[in-house]
């Protein structure tokens, strides 16, 4: 089923990653009010993109906040360099799709259980593996496995990573598997 097309007001998206950003967008209706910006930045400590409230934000209701997206210009994983213009397009999906899912679990948080959340995530190991998880959840949930499913396989199946970035994927985040049961369990049929 198409989706309808997105009214853009409140989204700042670099042109060059406009379609896959409005695709993403498209699965998440909710956050058609919700003001993200989209922003490339030179390099993120060790993920290619990362969702989070914009910090003068926090303190208003969820519905009220900005959030960022921020996507590393290019993301190097063990000597192996990866840009926004070798990755597949509907990894490219997958991922923002996964980040969105993010802002929608922030969306359901207070100010200081998304403050207590951000402390947790940085400092206690366990609550990144729920927080990417639940991130995961949210985009399955919103019709998005196919695309989550695309990005956990371009990880897990490309040979030049090694076998330790693979396991911390495994660690954190759904398996392909879990991907598989979640979509048929949201749409039998599939």
């Amino acid at each position: 089923m198409e989706k309808e097309k997105l009214q853009i007001t409140n989204k700042r998206i670099p042109k060059k990653i406009e379609a896959e950003v409005l695709t993403a967008l498209k699965y998440f209706p909710e956050l058609k009010s919700t003001p993200i910006e989209f922003k490339f930045k030179e390099k993120l400590e060790r993920s290619f993109m990362q969702a989070q409230p914009e910090f003068s934000t926090v303190f208003r209701r969820p519905k009220k906040r900005r959030y960022f997206i921020f996507i590393s210009s290019s993301f190097n994983i063990e000597g192996e360099e990866f840009t926004i213009d070798t990755i597949p397009k509907d990894v490219l999906i997958g991922w923002i799709g996964h980040e969105l899912g993010h802002i929608i679990d922030y969306l359901h948080r207070g100010s200081w259980n998304l403050i207590l959340f951000g402390l947790k995530y940085i400092f206690i190991g366990k609550h990144i593996r729920e927080a990417e998880r639940a991130a995961d959840v949210y985009a399955v949930n919103h019709g998005m496995g196919d695309y989550i499913l695309k990005t956990k396989n371009f990880i897990l199946n490309n040979t030049s990573l090694s076998e330790t970035y693979k396991q911390r994927i495994k660690r954190l985040y759904l398996s392909p598997e879990d991907i598989l049961q979640l979509t048929q369990e949201l749409d039998p049929k599939s």
